[in-house]
């Protein structure tokens, strides 16, 4: 189907396309996009499998009403199987004919963009310079460029990335300021005038009035009112760096003299490595892994930090939804957590106290060990941050903002013809 005219009352058809629907924020993020576009355009959500090991988030698509089609050779890794996930994809374009095909985290980036090129230019009207003119986004929710994969195998998916934004993509939308310059300058995929920010969005509402539930998880987990409860969120995987979190809890022990409780919310392959690990440093007592958890309502409201130690990330939902909960964080400085905590206030020796979390620059034990230090001594610092927090939160990541920002984009590139 081509691009059509503005004033065109039938729904524009969008084919929006991820590798899995496993747990984490990209799983939301189109889930809450094919739901909430319903009036605008009819959109068709296609996702590949959740692998073993791995948790299955298929559950808030049912939740919001979505049904995905299921394409059961993609998946996250590389095997010959691609092949017939891109031939799959393509008859699927030639049966739905689509006017935006949106593509979500880097494995549907790549099958879904070739199966796209396929599309655009195996039409007999290209004989006469006319090829199918739908339009291809695709939304980099965080990148493997680096702390995933070898050289060699990270020096192949950038070619690749490379490739396919020059040849195969409209516009390239990045979730944050600092994002579009990593991938943009540093990594030198995609040209400037491709690149869009549209920040994440979430439901706001879900998380006002904290301190109503906050006693109410406490209670649950059993912890006493003079401690102080560390939480950690996310999956269990190499990417997340989990063990500076237990490192940095190890040395946080010796440094404070208040009462402490450090929780993994989360679940994944790593998580009996990280289990010993917590034994091996004497943290049996203080660590407690919830595995996952579907109340992020409850157990944001029920923490007095939100810590993240991550390698590599986009715009970590999990300190977006513990900012809209009114909970202070401190981050490791990756990706668009930098444009999330602000400009730095006082600097310290290995972080930064922020306007709206503390920044650690490294991986360092100690330097992230003694940024929590001064969250935890300092409960007037605490609420300060949570305040700014709060408030940055609900002027930019609401859900109903990102809908509008994508809508526009998409009204924008199918009057561009």
């Amino acid at each position: 189907m081509c691009a059509v005219p503005a004033n065109q009352t039938f729904k524009m058809k969008v084919l929006r396309i991820i590798a899995r629907l496993n747990v984490g924020g990209p799983a939301r993020h189109v889930v809450w996009l094919t739901a909430g576009l319903k009036p605008d355009y009819e959109t068709l959500l296609v996702a590949g499998v959740v692998p073993p090991g791995e948790e299955d988030m298929s559950y808030v698509a049912q939740d919001a009403g979505v049904t995905p089609l299921i394409v059961t050779e993609m998946s996250r890794e590389i095997s010959l199987k691609d092949a017939l996930t891109v031939w799959k994809l393509y008859r699927l374009m030639a049966r739905e004919q689509p006017d935006i095909v949106h593509t979500h985290t880097a494995k549907a980036g790549t099958v879904g963009r070739v199966a796209g090129l396929a599309y655009r230019w195996l039409t007999p009207a290209t004989l006469i310079g006319r090829p199918r003119r739908c339009r291809f986004v695709h939304t980099y929710h965080g990148h493997v460029f680096h702390s995933y994969y070898g050289r060699n195998k990270t020096r192949l998916f950038l070619g690749v990335e490379r490739l396919l934004a020059r040849v195969a993509t409209d516009r390239i939308v990045v979730i944050s300021p600092q994002q579009r310059e990593e991938i943009h300058r540093r990594f030198r995929a995609g040209r400037s005038d491709q690149f869009i920010v549209v920040p994440l969005g979430i439901e706001l509402g879900v998380f006002d009035n904290p301190e109503g539930r906050r006693d109410a998880f406490r209670r649950q987990i059993g912890a006493r009112a003079d401690e102080v409860l560390i939480g950690m969120v996310g999956r269990l995987t190499e990417v997340k760096n989990h063990q500076l979190f237990l490192r940095a809890a190890a040395r946080l022990k010796e440094i404070t003299k208040t009462r402490i409780r450090f929780l993994v919310i989360g679940d994944g392959g790593l998580r009996q490595q990280l289990e010993t690990l917590a034994k091996e440093l004497a943290l049996k007592d203080d660590v407690l892994f919830l595995g996952t958890r579907r109340d992020p309502e409850n157990f944001y409201a029920g923490l007095d930090i939100v810590a993240l130690t991550s390698l590599n990330e986009g715009t970590p939902l999990s300190l977006i939804e513990a900012m809209a909960s009114g909970r202070p964080a401190i981050a490791t400085a990756v990706g668009g957590v930098v444009d999330l905590l602000g400009p730095a206030l006082h600097e310290a020796k290995g972080y930064q106290v922020c306007e709206r979390g503390v920044l650690v620059e490294g991986t360092g034990v100690e330097s992230f060990a003694q940024g929590l230090a001064r969250l935890v001594d300092d409960d007037s610092m605490r609420r300060e941050l949570s305040a700014r927090g709060r408030v940055y939160v609900t002027e930019n990541y609401s859900k109903s903002r990102l809908l509008r920002d994508v809508s526009e984009l998409y009204k924008q590139l199918l009057q561009s013809d």
